[in-house]
């Protein structure tokens, strides 16, 4: 029996990375059925006829349609609004140009982090945010330079993280392993917050899909796993079974996932990185034999003014953000209306 394998396009997929899904999923990179298939054709050629070009390769189409459940004309909207608030938000100049060199001072109250990989070869995201100082936060920065810094990162996420992860490991991973510490975390500290992670929650569910492979809350406060066990009966069986709730006893389940020389010390493992493991940007992603330049560094350039504006008072978001959709995945907070509770 042949190896499963993607059903490339000539013209849009240019991957130099694996393209094959580790896991026989339904709709996963090298596991569509026939019908599948269609729908990722019948979506790309009515985006064309819309007039787009970009980003129509095949793993994106998938993405989008695993979000809405292969419903071509729901996958063409996600796609089309997407598209509307990349340009107005400009992503594609911020990707390039973005100078977010307030991060250290911001990430001692908010460490926000890519740091290494899990057992799956998944890039780990690690939150901390016990320490949400919004107030103190805005007179190091701003929120539309925390939600410009957001939208970067899940831009490298994309590229060159998760090609190079999926280069190391042999097989295509486009999922990362978020850890998200509620150490410190009560309904006091939600409501001055809600508001920043709301918006937040709108990028990553409407417009970066099905990038959760695991998510572990850590430290989570007394009667939190009763609430989540009435949100999970909203969510997909798929997602809930992605979904990690765990009190101060974590580190054999997480570590069950992120090998224990991956994990920073500060959640049981043995990472000490030099300067931080916060500010590292450890994984293979810095690693020569994995990683290559990402394709964006080579797209055509747009505006090339380094965005490093020093913070102010407006809290502008640059472009209104939709309240976000039904996915078939919740996010890190990232996460938004599902933020923790006390």
């Amino acid at each position: 029996m042949a190896a499963p394998q993607l059903n490339s396009d000539s013209k849009y997929d240019d991957y130099d990375y694996p393209t094959t899904s580790p896991t026989a999923q339904s709709g996963h990179p090298g596991h569509t059925t026939p019908e599948q298939d269609a729908q990722v054709y019948q979506l790309r050629t009515q985006l064309e006829q819309a007039g787009y070009s970009e980003r129509l390769d095949t793993l994106s189409m998938l993405r989008f349609l695993r979000a809405r459940k292969f419903n071509v004309n729901l996958a063409k909207q996600m796609f089309i609004d997407c598209e509307k608030w990349r340009k107005e938000f400009g992503v594609d100049n911020l990707v390039r140009n973005f100078d977010y060199k307030e991060k250290p001072q911001v990430f001692e109250y908010y460490p926000q982090y890519y740091h290494k990989i899990d057992k799956d070869g998944r890039p780990v995201y690690i939150e901390q945010l016990g320490g949400i100082d919004l107030t103190a936060m805005y007179k190091i920065t701003t929120a539309e330079r925390m939600l410009q810094n957001l939208v970067v990162e899940y831009e490298k996420l994309a590229d060159p993280r998760l090609p190079a992860c999926s280069r190391k490991s042999g097989q295509l991973l486009e999922t990362s392993c978020s850890i998200l510490d509620l150490k410190g975390v009560g309904l006091s500290k939600i409501s001055s917050v809600y508001g920043y992670v709301k918006q937040t929650a709108a990028i990553s569910q409407n417009y970066y899909p099905e990038r959760l492979g695991h998510m572990y809350l850590i430290n989570a406060p007394w009667g939190f796993a009763s609430v989540f066990s009435v949100i999970k009966g909203f969510l997909d069986p798929v997602t809930v079974a992605k979904i990690h709730v765990l009190g101060t006893g974590y580190q054999s389940e997480l570590l069950a996932q992120v090998p224990k020389e991956n994990l920073p010390k500060l959640f049981g493992g043995t990472c000490d990185c030099k300067g931080s493991c916060a500010l590292s940007d450890a994984g293979p992603w810095q690693d020569p034999q994995w990683s290559k330049p990402p394709k964006w560094a080579g797209s055509k350039a747009g505006t090339s003014t380094t965005i490093d504006n020093e913070p102010s008072s407006t809290i502008s978001t640059h472009a209104p953000q939709k309240e976000p959709q039904p996915s078939s995945e919740p996010q890190p907070a990232r996460m938004g209306d599902q933020a923790p509770m006390g």
